[in-house]
């Protein structure tokens, strides 16, 4: 019963989660794509991963 009322008060709201999963992840990856674009585009990528091994090589 209590089940029924609340479909009843709030509709059907079977697709809306999945709606706003799919929403997050779109945003994620606009997110992710912009930063692939400034990183790649001000040479920031290439100098961190320069940073990593050299860091990474002057432990051994």
């Amino acid at each position: 019963m209590k089940e029924a009322f609340r479909n009843e008060a709030f509709g059907n709201e079977a697709g809306q989660a999945t709606a706003e999963y799919a929403l997050v992840v779109v945003a994620a990856a606009a997110i992710a794509g912009a930063l692939i674009v400034w990183a790649t585009s001000t040479g920031a990528l290439a100098a961190l991963f320069d940073t990593v091994i050299n860091r990474v090589t002057s432990f051994m």
